[in-house]
């Protein structure tokens, strides 16, 4: 709530006591938070400032522009949520707390509130569309700390955060209620993995199991992320889409040629999507057996350096057959992998480095041999 005649607003907050000492839990509309730490963000932007408490701290992170953008879509979708506070420091003198009523007065103005932990988010919530009191976000407020307890917080928080296991992320999909490319494509993997007689059987490094470790060179998420990207070009829209009753487009043209599972995943197809993966890697795997299945240090063909080419090489191939969204037999694709040089002996390390320069290399011997 502001107050046009000082430029001021209210927030409910609570004091909480801890070691470092009292700080402040309360609730803040997205566009005041935006408002009051705005400054601070700006010089993240612009690159040439930085925080005192980052260079305190030994730690020196800008905004990223990708993970902005990426939170700019998020917060838009209809089941966004920051559920993690965002949090602050103010300087004393801008803050007049009632603890009886538990109410926090703050002046409406930029550089009132150092950010500590959330700039991305904050960053993100300036792209929110919707209304000033359609986005609340909890926050934790220090008042007047002292630079080095600003420091311990913003390195303690920034050096003990664990990343979340992507192959976690993709296995959560299992669980959502609404159609999306993650889930198809979580399914798709998991029937390829568990299969008999897929060319992926057992090889998929699934979350949450421990069978034969020594056959699984590819993880689901490599896996996963891979396949999205040929049926989708913004999976997440994808899945807000659904969410709201709709169904997103079809491609045609050039971006069904990028992503040609695309219309199949429109239409509910996912068995040939499966079927169509399964032909192809069928087709490897009898070219080169001994590469595919078997599980050796200095071998890339059946990780991720040798999946990533032969999914980028797929791409083309499966263009090339002109039978875009339909299944393309094994055959096929036995017929371009013959007139390649290449044996079994041939996929390691030292003729592929592992990464995207051994991937590139690969995928460009198998395009100028095969197609």
């Amino acid at each position: 709530m502001i107050n046009s005649e000082e430029q001021r607003f209210e927030i409910k907050c609570l004091e909480v006591k801890q070691p470092i000492g009292k700080f402040y839990i309360g609730v803040m509309s997205h566009d005041d938070l935006v408002k009051i730490s705005y400054a601070d963000i700006r010089r993240l932007e612009v690159g040439d400032e930085k925080r005192d408490v980052e260079v305190y701290s030994g730690i020196q992170r800008e905004l990223s522009k990708n993970r902005v953008k990426e939170l700019g879509k998020y917060v838009n979708l209809v089941d966004a949520t920051f559920p993690s506070s965002v949090i602050l420091h103010i300087s004393d003198e801008d803050v007049i707390y009632d603890s009886e009523k538990n109410i926090m007065s703050l002046p409406f103005k930029d550089n009132v509130a150092k950010v500590l932990d959330g700039q991305h988010r904050i960053a993100g919530l300036e792209k929110f569309e919707g209304k000033s009191n359609d986005f609340d976000v909890n926050v934790t407020i220090f008042i007047e700390m002292e630079l080095e307890d600003q420091a311990i917080v913003f390195a303690t928080i920034n050096k003990t955060q664990t990343k979340v296991n992507k192959s976690l992320v993709a296995d959560l999909f299992a669980f959502a209620k609404f159609r999306s490319p993650q889930k198809t494509c979580h399914n798709i993997v998991r029937a390829l993995n568990q299969k008999e007689g897929s060319p992926f059987k057992d090889k998929i490094k699934i979350l949450g199991t421990a069978d034969d470790k020594e056959k699984e060179t590819i993880t689901q998420a490599t896996f996963s992320e891979k396949l999205i990207d040929f049926l989708s070009k913004d999976p997440m829209d994808d899945r807000n889409t659904y969410k709201k009753g709709k169904t997103p487009d079809k491609f045609t043209g050039i971006e069904l040629e990028k992503r040609p599972l695309r219309n199949l995943f429109i239409d509910e197809k996912d068995g040939d999507i499966a079927k169509i993966v399964w032909e192809y890697f069928d087709a490897v795997q009898e070219r080169w057996p001994d590469a595919w299945w078997k599980v050796e240090s200095e071998m890339i063909l059946n990780k991720s350096t040798g999946f990533l080419a032969l999914m980028r090489f797929f791409r083309d191939a499966y263009a090339n057959s002109e039978e875009v969204g339909k299944i393309v037999n094994k055959e096929y694709y036995a017929k371009l992998f013959a007139k390649s040089s290449l044996q079994d002996k041939d996929f390691n390390r030292d003729n592929f480095l592992p990464g995207s320069g051994g991937q590139s290399k690969l995928y460009k011997q198998l395009y100028s041999e095969c197609l």
